[in-house]
């Protein structure tokens, strides 16, 4: 009898050590989970688009240097100066994540993000920040022909993204200045300043306009659950008509001193 009760105690103990040393494994990977685990999930979220290189720290505070490219195998790539930090902490209703670059963003921005039925709800908090335009010639066609210059500032206002099940909705504002623009294409340089707006709503909408320059673009879309629709169209004025000529054969379909652009 005390040889069996001695046995089930033994199995009692070794189940409670084998339990602690499990919850321990896993609170460990979970509390030390190196940051290039979030590398490889930024790499599988964006299809390739949006790598996190050398990444140091953790998955809950680390850095990396950014880069952009045009997708799995594409052969154009930037990366932004210096390195992006981030600083990403559970919350009983989801996570918060902070983030900040040593080029672009000074105060940190600051991001919630909470699990829905089918997809996440991201929130945003109001803030602003500057990109060098030339980032996005990693994204290949049509930014690496184009090879832009310039700056690019973000700024968001009660800014909200829901994607559940595929479906984009976006409620609050972004509006992005493109500062002084210029192209490997033209001899113009600068070509001008522009203002693009995302307005959120029942239907989530883009408006770009001309601030100043030779360059006049005007256009406006609105997104279809994640692929956006827009129809604009760019010319040149007149005394930067030859100037403009090359750049206004590439970004779109001619129509006389004009061009038509079409996306989606």
């Amino acid at each position: 009898m005390n040889s069996r009760r001695t046995r089930k105690s033994h199995r009692t103990l070794w189940s409670w050590a084998t339990g602690g040393a499990a919850t321990g494994l896993l609170l460990s990977l979970a509390l030390f989970a190196p940051a290039r685990w979030g590398a490889w999930s930024m790499d599988q979220a964006t299809g390739g688009r949006t790598l996190l290189m050398a990444p140091r720290g953790t998955l809950w505070s680390g850095s990396a240097q950014l880069m952009l490219q045009g997708g799995s195998g594409s052969r154009d790539a930037s990366a932004l100066p210096g390195r992006v930090s981030w600083n990403l902490r559970p919350k009983w209703n989801g996570v918060e994540l902070q983030i900040w670059a040593d080029c672009c963003i000074q105060t940190p921005l600051l991001l919630q993000a909470q699990p829905r039925w089918g997809g996440v709800h991201v929130q945003v908090q109001d803030g602003q920040s500057s990109w060098p335009a030339a980032v996005l010639a990693g994204l290949g066609t049509p930014w690496n022909t184009l090879q832009p210059q310039g700056s690019l500032s973000l700024s968001t206002q009660a800014l909200e993204v829901d994607l559940v099940q595929g479906r984009l909705t976006l409620s609050g504002q972004a509006q992005i200045l493109a500062s002084a623009i210029s192209s490997r294409l033209s001899t113009l340089q600068p070509m001008g300043s522009y203002r693009i707006t995302v307005q959120g709503g029942a239907s989530t909408t883009l408006q770009l306009d001309t601030l100043e320059g030779g360059l006049q673009l005007k256009g406006s879309g609105r997104w279809v659950d994640t692929r956006l629709h827009f129809e604009g169209t760019a010319s040149a004025a007149p005394e930067h008509q030859e100037a403009l000529s090359n750049l206004l054969n590439i970004i779109g379909r001619r129509d006389g001193a004009r061009s038509i652009i079409q996306v989606g």
